[in-house]
């Protein structure tokens, strides 16, 4: 999930402390979630909303690549 919080990053022209500055939380903070790459689904919620984004986690069946959920 952080390699796809960092792409839109990169395209909202946001840095890591810019991120954690609208999440009120600090830049070390957010960086040490980053190398953990574990968010709470509340988080994400969070992240994507600091970034103007929908988050939409679903589940894809393995076999067909069919959505799920």
């Amino acid at each position: 999930m952080t390699e796809n919080i960092k792409i839109v990053m990169l395209k909202r022209k946001i840095n890591i402390k810019e991120l954690a500055a609208r999440l009120g939380t600090t830049g070390n903070n957010m960086t040490n979630k980053f190398k953990r790459d574990n968010f709470s689904e509340n988080e994400l919620n969070e992240i994507a909303h600091a970034l103007n984004c929908k988050l939409d986690i679903a589940l894809i069946d393995n076999e067909t690549g069919q959505r799920i959920v």
